[in-house]
């Protein structure tokens, strides 16, 4: 304030001039920073959400059941192949088979997420379980999941699950089976054979009914 010169109406209007330029500056590099921040910390809450939604994912298909086989089956299409080659396998032991490779291939996309963008320890337990899938084991994910339980809590500030509650081992969840194609072509070959019956009939009554009329008039 000592160097602020106010002794013309020309000096004390630069010496203003001066501040409010040092202000602009100022208050300019200030909300530059603000917006710097607030980038950043966006970007810091997508990649949050968009990691917590993968594990969440995860952990519905790792841990969507409790009862039944919680094992993971390895075996692949082609061994699947070889022994519907080797014996006659009913329709029922196919449809059981189909559920049990589309449930290792979730399980293997969701280990795979979760190698991704998983804990240290979530890391670790499913590159365990994904070599004893390699490995032609059939593999458990309980402990996995637990693991993404509690993280997930975590992260959304919920309280931990009580020590003594005792929660039953989860396992994959179990997808419905799916209709076969044959049974589609079949529905529809009826469905389209009945048009086309139906629509002889109604050429067929149209038919009589141009025939009466031509009796009528002679």
């Amino acid at each position: 304030m000592r160097n602020l010169d106010f002794s013309s109406w020309h000096a004390m209007l630069s010496t203003v001039l001066g501040l409010a330029l040092i202000t602009l500056i100022m208050v300019g590099v200030r909300l530059l920073a603000m917006h710097t921040v607030q980038q950043r910390r966006e970007r810091e809450n997508r990649q949050i959400n968009e990691r917590l939604r993968t594990l969440i994912a995860a952990y519905k298909t790792l841990g969507g059941s409790f009862t039944g086989n919680l094992a993971v089956d390895p075996t692949h299409r082609r061994d699947l192949r070889q022994r519907e080659d080797g014996v006659s396998a009913s329709a029922d032991a196919r449809q059981s088979s189909d559920r049990s490779r589309r449930v290792r291939d979730a399980v293997e996309a969701a280990l795979s997420d979760i190698i991704l963008l998983g804990t240290e320890e979530q890391v670790l337990l499913a590159a365990r379980a994904a070599t004893e899938l390699a490995e032609g084991r059939p593999t458990h994910t309980a402990d996995l999941v637990v693991s993404l339980r509690d993280f997930i809590r975590k992260v959304l500030d919920l309280e931990p699950v009580p020590t003594h509650l005792a929660i039953p081992r989860q396992g994959p969840s179990r997808t419905p089976a799916s209709r076969g194609k044959g049974d589609d072509a079949k529905g529809g070959g009826k469905s389209g054979g009945g048009g086309l019956g139906g629509g002889m009939g109604g050429m067929g009554g149209s038919h009589a009914s141009l025939d009466e009329e031509h009796d009528t008039h002679h």
